[in-house]
């Protein structure tokens, strides 16, 4: 089945992405840092150091995810507790930044965005709650059940 590719194509892309994510906002905080340009009074080193702990932080929160992902993938179950509330987190965060890069950046960013999107919510969708003996219709072995006659002789 399509459960544990999605699972590990999941982790790696979110791998990916945290450490693109952590990058360009430590570059960003370099160029910043380097400019020496007040934005409405700012300290601009303080600016570059928000930068960067932010880029590191965002990037750990997407490296966090993609290890509950490849938890998933490893293990071939569901997650649960806090690590299917960080991948339902990581799929509104994907969502978001994708309505985000639609004007910002333009519609192949956006495509990106929603390609992730959908495959969060793949890998939750597929590793749904199952319970192996949902597909069966359930015996009604109750006394108060009349049992049924049979038709043939």
């Amino acid at each position: 089945m399509v459960r544990r590719p999605v699972a590990w194509i999941v982790a790696i892309v979110l791998f990916v992405e945290a450490f693109g994510i952590a990058a360009l906002n430590w570059f960003l905080g370099i160029v910043v840092g380097r400019q020496k340009m007040s934005l409405a009074g700012l300290d601009p080193d303080m600016m570059a150091v928000s930068s960067k702990v932010g880029g590191v932080l965002f990037g750990a929160y997407f490296a966090l995810c993609g290890v509950v992902a490849l938890l998933v993938a490893w293990r071939d179950r569901s997650p649960a507790g806090l690590g299917r509330i960080l991948l339902i987190s990581v799929a509104v965060v994907h969502a978001l930044l994708g309505a985000f890069v639609w004007g910002l950046v333009g519609v192949p960013a956006f495509l990106a965005m929603i390609v992730v999107l959908t495959l969060v919510v793949l890998l939750l969708m597929t590793y749904d709650k199952q319970n192996p003996t949902a597909t069966e219709p359930p015996e009604d072995t109750s006394p108060l059940t009349p049992q049924p006659t049979p038709t043939a002789p």
